[in-house]
C-alpha cells in the first residue's frame, strides 16, 4: 500500500495533517499519528490503531514508532488541548 493511500485512509476516518509538526491529527478521537509510524505500518496495522478507541478526555493516544519521551509528551499535550 502507496503512503498516498494511507493518507486517504487517515483523512477518510477525520485526521487531517499538521505541516509544523509533520503528523496527522483526530482532536475528536484525541490521536496522533507520526508519518514513520504511517510509512512502516502495514494496512492492518493501520487499521487496527484507527479501530482503538481514544483515551480519556485530557490525555493523548500517540501512534509513533518510538514513544515521545515524557518531556515531549507533555509538550503537544499542551499544544493539542
Amino acid at each position: 500500500m502507496t503512503m498516498k493511500e494511507k493518507m486517504q485512509i487517515l483523512e477518510a476516518a477525520g485526521y487531517r495533517y499538521n505541516f509544523k509538526r509533520e503528523f496527522y491529527i483526530n482532536r475528536v478521537e484525541r490521536k496522533v499519528f507520526s508519518v514513520e509510524f504511517i510509512e512502516d505500518s502495514k494496512e492492518e496495522r493501520l487499521r487496527a490503531a484507527l479501530a482503538t478507541p481514544g483515551p480519556s478526555a485530557g490525555d493523548w493516544d500517540f501512534k509513533f514508532n518510538t514513544a515521545p519521551s515524557p518531556s515531549v509528551r507533555r509538550e503537544l499535550v499542551s499544544i493539542l488541548g
